[in-house]
């Protein structure tokens, strides 16, 4: 009989469930996109149960198809967009608010209340993270004051909170599990990532209770069994990531110094630091990158809010392209960028600037500048934020040589290319793309015994295509200057 494993990868546009062979090779992948809602300006919201129904459907027909290949499922991994925050009934399970994604920006004016109040250092110095909308913990704090149920539920202890990963969690087991693994925990900003630990200082600064928060296990670990009644089998839960961790795992970034960048909806660069917290000069984060019993290895990260979604916004808003796939063959179209630049700040900017408060612009527009030019400029843009998270990286001593590139994006071969030509480090792509479901897939393996160490994970890793750096340093001083100028005139 084959042996699966199955990735659950519940993304900010899609739920996806991925069947992998034991050797890490794709074998099958249902996908279902849902509703991306924008009730007011910098608002970003999911329906949990829409993100239920489309993560349970693309499971159904992902063992359905392992059936048909005759074949057994050993374990399930979960992995997931991070800070998006849920709050549920824990007697019904129904949530009592739409899931606030990563994105929203709403409680920026809250944030900027804490600063002033000066926490930011302490906030630092525990969670590794700086304080913005991005995270979980200010969500939870709007969610607790906004909806009147909510405070109901809190008297008779029937209110949960759960990054995604929780709340499948919660739904697959039938309500027996309450838990999360400290990769997610340490993107709340509520979890002190030097003792493993809730922060009672900060819960009780924010006035939320500790008792709506999930218990935080290793990120290979037991999380419980999947219900029969609602799965149609039991399968253990092995392993969960939040899916920038479970990528820098699927592209077998175990050494320290290691680095991968994914291009997804947003794009983040993870380098693993090991056993080591660095806390940047240059507003990068310290994250957990796994936790293996009991141990840490830490990860610097930087955050770009927009990426593949600019290619959406291209797509969806302004009906310039029918599919991403599109942008290539439009990118490659133009000689230059004839000095058009998009400033994706559609909902702030990341890292390295941490300003919720930016907004988008376009600077360098002529009589000549047609459709094609923005198109190729959203792509560019990309390339041009990972720069400054690489120069980030530089100024605080770090010499990345090599980076592992993932991500729908990275299918691009152009947008590939330029991007080793203004970040000027050679790139390597792998032969499977799909790198955060690979990593909790092979954690999800690696928690049941089927792989005896990381060295034998980092086996499965296969390289499809290498980009070296191909462009003048007098090109890619004048492109980078022309950026930094446009995103000056976005931060006035």
């Amino acid at each position: 009989m084959k042996k699966f494993l199955v990735a659950i990868d519940q993304g900010t546009t899609s739920s996806r469930a991925i069947l992998f062979d034991l050797q890490g090779n794709i074998k099958f992948t249902s996908q279902f996109e849902f509703t991306q809602y924008f009730p007011k300006n910098g608002w970003v919201e999911h329906n949990p149960n829409e993100i239920w129904t489309t993560t349970i459907k693309a499971l159904k027909q992902v063992i359905r198809k392992a059936s048909i290949l005759k074949g057994k499922i050993l374990s399930i991994g979960i992995t997931n967009q991070r800070e998006t925050t849920i709050l549920w009934n824990k007697k019904t399970g129904k949530a009592i608010y739409n899931a606030i994604v990563w994105q929203d920006r709403r409680t920026q004016e809250y944030c900027e209340k804490l600063k002033k109040k000066k926490y930011e250092n302490i906030f630092r110095k525990k969670t590794g993270l700086f304080i913005d909308p991005y995270f979980s913990a200010t969500k939870i704090k709007w969610i607790l004051e906004n909806v009147k149920i909510s405070k109901r539920l809190l008297k008779s202890n029937n209110l949960l909170f759960g990054t995604v990963d929780t709340y499948l969690i919660w739904k697959l087991t039938n309500g027996k599990h309450h838990l999360t693994d400290s990769t997610n925990a340490s993107r709340t900003m509520l979890f002190n990532i030097n003792n493993n630990n809730w922060d009672k200082e900060i819960l009780k600064k924010l006035n939320i209770p500790k008792n709506i928060l999930p218990d935080v296990k290793n990120s290979a670990d037991n999380f419980g069994i999947t219900n029969k009644k609602i799965v149609g089998y039991e399968i253990p839960i092995s392993a969960v990531l939040g899916d920038q961790q479970a990528a820098a795992v699927g592209q077998s970034c175990f050494e320290k110094g290691s680095i991968k960048s994914t291009y997804g909806t947003g794009a983040f660069v993870i380098m693993n630091t090991g056993a080591q917290k660095i806390f940047s000069k240059n507003k990068l984060l310290t994250t957990i990158c796994y936790r293996l019993n009991g141990k840490n290895t830490f990860a610097l990260e930087g955050s770009i809010f927009i990426a593949g979604a600019g290619i959406q916004w291209l797509r969806d808003k302004l009906k310039m392209i029918n599919n991403a796939f599109d942008t290539e063959q439009i990118a490659k179209s133009k000689n230059n960028n004839e000095g058009v630049y998009v400033v994706p700040a559609f909902s702030g900017l990341g890292a390295p600037y941490w300003r919720s408060d930016a907004r988008g612009i376009i600077t360098g527009l002529t009589r000549d500048s047609d459709w094609k030019t923005l198109v190729r400029a959203v792509v560019e843009s990309v390339a041009y934020q990972s720069h400054d998270l690489f120069s980030a990286m530089r100024k605080d001593g770090l010499k990345p040589n090599i980076v592992k590139i993932d991500g729908g994006m990275v299918q691009n071969n152009w947008f590939s290319q330029f991007l080793a030509n203004i970040i000027d480090i050679k790139t390597e792509r792998p032969k499977v793309l799909e790198t955060t479901a690979l990593g909790v897939a092979l954690f999800a393996g690696y928690q049941i015994g089927l792989f005896k160490s990381l060295n034998q994970i980092k086996r499965k890793w296969k390289k499809d295509k290498t980009f070296k750096p191909k462009l003048s340093s007098t090109i890619r001083k004048k492109l980078l200057s022309e950026w930094k100028l446009s995103v000056e005139k976005t931060l006035l």
